[in-house]
């Protein structure tokens, strides 16, 4: 039940993505000349002539004009001209299809090759441009053009299709139309001259055109068209949650780059596309692929013996990559498998896969494989019996068979004779010794060395050879009759044969193990290159950290320069100014569309760099470019998995790191919003309070005034005066505070003695809140400090006043300046108020924090402690409320800097 629901959600979602995507409608034929632009074209007149907005963007008439006249009242777009090797070509104006945006677009000959220099290779490129904007396409393909049925169609005509349309550009149709002809009337017209020109329509008959192949062609046509059909059905049930159409399971589809590949991959394809099944690619790497990967760039370590080696690997390698390529573009996965053993890891992944099919080709049957193990499909046969296994053979399989047999003879003789020999000499040479000085009986061990030396180094086939070579050495020098083969023991026959088999034993074991070593070698690789990318972006905070990291990293695991652009920010600065205009609009479409594009692809393919977007679920935020030597050639399957790996990690420090700043901002706007609460409560009460004073005494002058004695007059007087000083400090706290944070304060510094600041203090303090009493301790050796002395004065009198509030009425406040013991002037100013709780002590620094205690009563603004904070820590000091004298009151505590060494010029918030 679970199941069935899965597949109807992904039906339903498969629907709605089609829904908001264009359409794309194919009219498909057997064979040129059928009437495929015809059949397109009236299609398009009677829709243009119900009101529809149809446009050509591009139809190819060849010079028939019956053709020409389906195209005359329909709206044509300008061909856009693009010059190559000297010539104007003439192509489709995509930007200007695109800018034009109709309701249905008609884009003839869908597997086109656009000409060099044009944003895309293929047209189907263009198509699926198209159809992500939104515009319904309508298109011409021959059934020779499919991707998967190029083998197919190779082995009926004999002719091998350049230009191929991938399966997955057919998972997009809304409808498709076979527009057929019977082979004799097709016929009839290439000899009318309706298709080619008459002698081109000779040539044809004589080779694509005949009976046979139009009547193959044409079969296959309608079974593509019949498979389409009942595909879109299985679907559309299954999106309606109706049963009776049961799909198959996964296919697994394995390729091991010894050749025709590609015809596997394509054969697997079909299969599961009739079974309506999944499909994967999978290639297991034992380790002798990585080995000579390895190696390939040290021949001066190994001389010309290695490079053949190496391009062996590398032309397996660029079989394997052009096959997982194919795969991806016809709609499969791909994965590279380590395991040295091949079997094993062929179940392993259709275990986890639930495949039901496993797709291989034709082993060789091979005298090592005989001895030491069977072949691997009599393996599979026996370890995977629970599995469908499809063995397919190629009609061009044992001439490759044979071609692949002298290959590896020649490989062998290029690379390893001077190994093989050297150790077998060597072995004779180090038994003879052995014998003679030492007295040595037992001389097969030294062979035996040779053997495991080889095998180490070499391949199991080089094991194999030295272990016979070793055989017949030892046979020949060291066994009686000595300088022939004959053995004249039994005794020594036995011996013989026990090191034959040592030998061939520990030649296996030792080839695996180094094939083990390649392979895991290769997996920690990548797997080291990722911690290191994940480990770096870890410490970054923000995006312009992640772009830093990743482009370092991307730069010292691939051994390319590296761009990263997210969002608006990019870099580094150095690879930004090595971008050309051309790589700018290859990184804007990657971002744009979410696909690769520049070099390595068919996009955008003349710029220089390679350009990968930065996935974040179903958008994109940024791109990577990565520009690889000029000399390099194609990347191998691995670098490109490690590389969008990476993009993807990338991708997921960006959201990580917009996240963040996200948060902070949202942080940050919460804080705003309770500051400017704060502020407008504090205004609203503090501010009114010595205003409402000071309007209702002056209110009583102007009324009263005559009827009241001097006495009285005189103390309304005082209070508008004292509430206009008290409104006075109020406003200075908060300009102070304002430019605190802009940083505004400028410090004009000047020696002056400790005892005169506080004195100055206090003295303020007295005439501001009379009958304050106020005891101070300065001890006479302290001298001058080199400060801003206003604004010390300011912080000080800020602190007394807070003391002196919530001091209880006849007690004194108590300031002490001493040296502190880390050589700064330390200033305590004590009350004995109610104290401070500590879990509150820090925060009664913050601005408008709200406490009953402290400045932060009913008659502060709760910004004389910050303020002081903030003068105190421009001149390099702290600040910190400590328990009052005896664990009575509180304390708060000034620390400055006795002789700073260099004058801050302006306040840092």
């Amino acid at each position: 039940m679970a199941t069935d629901n899965t597949d109807q959600a992904d039906a339903l979602i498969g629907a709605l993505r089609r829904q908001a995507a264009g359409r794309l409608t194919v009219f498909l034929g057997a064979a040129p000349g059928v009437g495929k632009t015809y059949a397109m074209l009236a299609r398009a007149r009677e829709l243009h002539r119900q009101g529809i907005d149809v446009v050509v963007g591009i139809v190819e008439t060849h010079g028939r004009s019956e053709t020409q006249a389906m195209l005359e009242g329909l709206p044509q777009l300008a061909r856009k001209r693009v010059e190559y090797q000297g010539r104007l070509l003439d192509e489709m104006d995509l930007d200007g299809l695109l800018a034009r945006k109709p309701a249905i677009a008609l884009v003839d000959e869908l597997a086109h090759r656009n000409a060099p220099g044009s944003r895309h290779e293929r047209r189907w490129q263009d198509v699926e441009e198209l159809l992500d904007l939104g515009i319904d396409v309508y298109t011409t393909v021959n059934i020779q053009h499919l991707e998967s049925l190029n083998d197919v169609v190779h082995q009926i005509t004999g002719v091998r299709v350049s230009e191929t349309v991938p399966d997955a550009v057919f998972e997009r149709l809304r409808d498709i139309r076979l527009v057929d002809l019977p082979a004799r009337e097709l016929i009839e017209r290439l000899n009318q001259g309706k298709v080619y020109l008459p002698e081109q329509a000779t040539q044809a008959l004589q080779a694509f055109f005949s009976p046979s192949n139009l009547t193959a062609l044409r079969e296959l046509a309608m079974q593509t068209v019949a498979e389409q059909v009942d595909a879109d059905l299985r679907e559309t049930r299954t999106a309606r949650g109706l049963a009776g159409i049961a799909l198959q399971r996964h296919v697994l589809i394995a390729i091991d780059g010894q050749g025709q590949s590609d015809y596997l991959v394509r054969a697997g394809a079909r299969m599961a596309e009739r079974r309506g099944a999944p499909w994967s690619v999978v290639t297991v790497d034992t380790g002798h692929s990585a080995d000579a990967t390895l190696h390939a760039d040290d021949l001066d370590r190994h001389g010309a013996a290695q490079h053949g080696t190496a391009q062996a690997g590398q032309q397996r390698q660029r079989e394997l990559d052009k096959a997982f390529a194919l795969a991806r573009s016809l709609g499969g996965d791909t994965e590279i498998l380590h395991n040295t053993d091949v079997v094993q890891a062929l179940l392993d992944a259709a275990s986890a896969r639930g495949a039901r099919a496993i797709v291989i080709g034709r082993t060789r049957e091979r005298p090592i494989a005989r001895i030491f193990n069977r072949t691997l499909t009599q393996q599979l046969l026996q370890r995977g019996a629970r599995y469908e296994l499809t063995i397919v053979s190629t009609p061009l399989a044992r001439q490759r068979g044979r071609q692949l047999q002298g290959l590896a003879g020649e490989r062998l003789a290029r690379r390893e004779t001077a190994l093989i020999a050297s150790a077998t000499l060597g072995a004779i040479g180090a038994a003879a010794a052995a014998e003679e000085f030492l007295g040595l009986q037992e001389l097969a061990p030294v062979f035996l060395v040779a053997v495991m030396l080889v095998a180490s180094r070499t391949r199991m086939a080089a094991a194999f050879v030295t272990a016979v070579l070793c055989f017949l050495a030892y046979d020949f020098f060291f066994i009686a009759p000595r300088f022939t083969f004959l053995i004249s023991a039994p005794r020594g026959v036995a011996t013989v044969l026990l090191f034959l088999a040592a030998a061939l034993i520990a030649g296996r074991l030792a080839s695996r193990l180094r094939m083990q070593v390649i392979a895991l070698r290769a997996a920690n690789a990548q797997a080291t290159a990722l911690q290191n990318l994940a480990r770096q972006l870890s410490k970054a905070a923000d995006l312009g950290q992640v772009i830093a990291a990743s482009a370092a990293v991307l730069q010292a695991t691939l051994h390319a320069e590296a761009w990263v652009r997210i969002q608006a920010e990019a870099g580094p600065a150095a690879a930004q100014d090595m971008l050309s205009d051309k790589d700018l609009a290859a990184a804007d479409w990657a971002q744009r569309h979410g696909q690769p594009s520049g070099r390595y692809t068919d996009t955008l393919a003349h710029a220089g760099w390679w350009f990968l977007p930065i996935p974040d679920g179903a958008q994109t935020l940024g791109v990577v470019g990565l520009r690889f030597p000029a000399g390099m050639g194609r990347l191998s399957f691995e670098q490109r998995r490690l590389a969008e790996s990476m993009t993807e990690d990338i991708g997921q420090a960006a959201a990580r790191a917009r996240l963040v700043a996200e948060l902070e901002a949202a942080r940050v706007a919460g804080e705003t919003e309770r500051l400017r609460s704060a502020l407008l409560s504090s205004v609203s009460h503090d501010l009114r309070s010595p205003l409402a004073s000071m309007i209702g005494a002056a209110d009583s002058l102007a009324h009263y005034g005559q009827d009241m004695g001097a006495e009285d007059r005189s103390s309304l007087l005082d209070t508008i005066r004292v509430e206009g000083e008290r409104l006075d400090r109020y406003i200075q706290n908060l300009l102070d505070m304002t430019r605190l944070g802009q940083q505004g304060l400028t410090l004009a510094r000047d020696w002056i003695g400790v005892d005169e600041l506080v004195g100055s203090a206090a003295r303020r303090l007295q005439r501001y809140v009379p009958g304050s009493r106020v005891e101070t301790d300065v001890r006479a050796d302290l001298g001058l400090i080199h400060v801003h002395p206003a604004l010390i004065e300011q912080a000080l009198f800020n602190v007394m006043e807070n003391a002196a509030k919530f001091s209880p009425p006849g007690e004194a406040i108590r300031v002490q300046a001493r040296r502190a013991d880390d050589g700064r002037l330390a200033i305590d100013i004590s009350d004995r108020g109610p104290g401070i709780p500590p879990d509150e002590r820090r925060r009664i620094f913050d601005m408008f924090y709200s406490v009953e205690r402290g400045d932060r009563g009913r008659q502060g603004t709760g910004l004389g402690l910050t303020i002081v904070q903030g003068i105190v820590g421009a001149h390099m000091g702290s600040v910190e409320a400590l328990p009052g004298p005896g664990g009575a009151g509180t304390t708060i505590r000034l620390c400055l800097p006795m002789n700073p060494a260099e004058p801050v010029e302006t306040i840092a918030a």
